[in-house]
């Protein structure tokens, strides 16, 4: 299944001062795989992510999402085929019910309406958000948000989720959700975030940005358990990740 994949090469991205936000980023992303982007601000995180959905243009390298080259002529293809959840769902959140907003994407693809009412039901119930259909999306909490725009993203059947922060701003049981929501999701996921717990939980595999490149890419565990590695590129080893001080297990780097 070629459209899950994802094919990054020797991409490189310069802001209009001349600085290179990226410079010489490759990877690949295959079927069904978890993968976070981590690093400290202004390593290129944010920017990759907005190259990933054709918001930005490398200016050399190449970028393939599935079998087309990510270019100005296939991007309404690209966009139905890679769903992006943006840090803040005030960006993506602007109709005046939380089921408007999940069925205007479908709608404006030109889906009949009642194939559209029933997906917005089924996006909802699986993000267990259908109680908030008739709501205002700017009186929902922070967690409940968050639910409603990976609804909206869902609606359009992508087979590639990008996540930029997702649990920024989110207390202990909506960030718990929100892991649990996301594990439960086939798609191939990309997940940038400064939240290296939540690496540990969802992401078997980490890329480490540093500056531009990529630092590393590896097991999560293996690589959030080396504290020189982290230190090098502006970032701690998580809270998971620290031994005990009286045993020196870490819970965080165990199989589960």
């Amino acid at each position: 299944m070629s459209h899950h994949r994802v094919v990054v090469e020797a991409v490189r991205f310069a802001y209009p001062d001349g600085t290179w936000a990226l410079d010489g980023v490759s990877f690949e992303l295959g079927h069904g795989e978890s993968v976070a982007v981590i690093g400290a601000n202004g390593a290129g995180k944010s920017t990759l992510l907005l190259h990933l959905n054709g918001i930005l243009t490398a200016d050399s390298g190449r970028i393939v999402v599935g079998d087309l080259p990510v270019a100005h002529g296939t991007l309404t293809h690209l966009r139905r085929t890679v769903g992006t959840v943006f840090q803040d769902p005030d960006d993506q959140l602007f109709m005046p019910t939380v089921f408007d907003d999940v069925a205007f994407g479908p709608l404006n693809l030109g889906m009949p309406e009642a194939d559209c009412r029933a997906r917005v039901r089924d996006c909802l119930e699986r993000v267990g958000a259908w109680h908030l259909r008739d709501r205002p999306p700017h009186r929902l909490s922070g967690g409940e948000k968050r639910r409603v725009a990976v609804a909206a993203v869902l609606a359009m059947s992508p087979d590639i989720l990008l996540l930029d922060e997702p649990s920024t701003g989110l207390d202990p049981r909506g960030r718990r959700q929100v892991i649990e929501l996301l594990r439960g999701f086939a798609h191939t996921k990309l997940v940038v975030t400064h939240d290296l717990d939540l690496v540990l939980e969802l992401c078997p595999r980490t890329i480490v940005l540093h500056e531009g490149r990529v630092a590393a890419d590896g097991p999560s565990r293996t690589l959030l358990g080396d504290a020189a590695l982290l230190e090098r590129c502006g970032l701690e080893v998580p809270v998971a990740a620290r031994p005990c001080p009286r045993c020196g297990f870490a819970p965080g780097l165990a199989e589960g």
